[in-house]
């Protein structure tokens, strides 16, 4: 009899007790998948939703007001061609900032070459056209072929794609101060201060172009340079503007940098018997910038030069240093635009 019962429980223990304890750990297992794979699919739907909101916000159309349409010069041909502004800034973007510069740098160079758009339009230089193509002019405009003939091909729609998104991301925007637009100014580095514009070009100065600090520009080598000269090609240069120089070469008096602005550029040099601007000297010279120092030695002159441009407004190599650095583009510009605001161009 006892050992009916035990074979009676061992019985029910395997036909009952066990299958419902491995039905409910199979449920459970069910249950858990299912939550995983609600959860993925709740992941997945967040990370596409996500997506599309980006692609709509690259892609949404931005009613301009007065300046959706710009009229282009083009100074080879002089071919006058309407265009829309953003359709322009693709070209302008990807012909004045390299395209491996960080994201937030390129959105920087968008607004500030939309805003030097709009300022030109409205101070004309042309009489039949808002801006000309030609950046000793205006500012720089490449055509799409010539651009794509200057990347590596596997790169071409990938590079193109991320000009038009830092383009169109920024739509409408432009840099303003005392709710009117800035001469957005712009050069390729500044050697790590910026510089004002009266010590470029004369005139009373704007306020929200000042000097200012950048830092990690040391890491863009690129843009240092050095020019060396003889004797005799310093003289002959400086005979083209000032006939009657003369230079002392034994007398270190004789050449000799007399003033820096608060920058830390040539203001004022001298050459023998004259005295010229730290500007006019790039221009003679054929300097990168009027940051420099002069070395003489063995019947030569070498002009070592920090920089490249003129220096005011926003140095693209310290927006891109900025971007690795985490600031966002309006950041950026506000470091190098003093005291100016980023507004929708509908609202002025």
């Amino acid at each position: 009899m006892k050992k009916f019962f035990i074979y009676l429980i061992v019985f029910i223990f395997i036909c009952f007790i066990l299958p419902a304890f491995f039905t409910k750990g199979a449920i459970q297992l069910a249950f858990m998948g299912d939550e995983k794979d609600k959860t993925s699919e709740t992941q997945e739907d967040n990370a596409n939703q996500q997506e599309q909101e980006n692609a709509d916000t690259q892609n949404v159309e931005y009613d301009y007001k007065n300046y959706g349409t710009i009229k282009l010069l083009h100074h080879e041909t002089g071919e006058v061609e309407e265009v829309n502004i953003d359709e322009y800034l693709y070209h302008v973007v990807s012909a004045e900032m390299p395209v491996d510069y960080e994201m937030e740098a390129l959105k920087a160079q968008a607004v500030v070459a939309r805003t030097y758009t709009i300022y030109k339009i409205n101070n004309k230089k042309h009489d039949n056209a808002d801006i000309c193509d030609d950046s000793n002019c205006c500012q720089a405009w490449v055509s799409k072929d010539v651009r794509f003939s200057r990347w590596e091909e596997s790169k071409r729609e990938e590079n193109w794609k991320k000009i038009q998104d830092c383009v169109n991301s920024t739509k409408g925007l432009i840099i303003t101060y005392n709710n009117e637009p800035i001469n957005a100014f712009f050069h390729a580095n500044s050697g790590g201060k910026t510089e004002i514009p009266v010590n470029v070009w004369g005139g009373t100065g704007l306020p929200y172009l000042q000097v200012v600090e950048t830092a990690g520009e040391e890491g863009y080598q690129q843009y240092n340079s050095e020019v060396e000269l003889s004797n005799d090609d310093i003289i002959n240069k400086l005979k083209e503007k000032y006939e009657d120089i003369q230079i002392d070469f034994n007398n270190d008096e004789d050449i000799k940098i007399l003033e820096y602005t608060d920058s830390g550029r040539v203001k004022t040099v001298k050459f023998g018997n004259h005295e010229i601007a730290g500007t006019e000297a790039r221009t003679i010279f054929g300097l990168r910038s009027t940051n420099f120092e002069i070395q003489k030695s063995d019947g030569k002159i070498k002009f070592v030069v920090k920089g490249y441009g003129h220096g005011v407004g926003m140095s693209q190599t310290g927006a891109d240093s900025m971007a690795k650095q985490g600031s966002t583009y309006d950041e950026i510009i506000k470091h190098f635009y003093v005291g100016v605001e980023i507004k929708d161009i509908n609202s002025l």
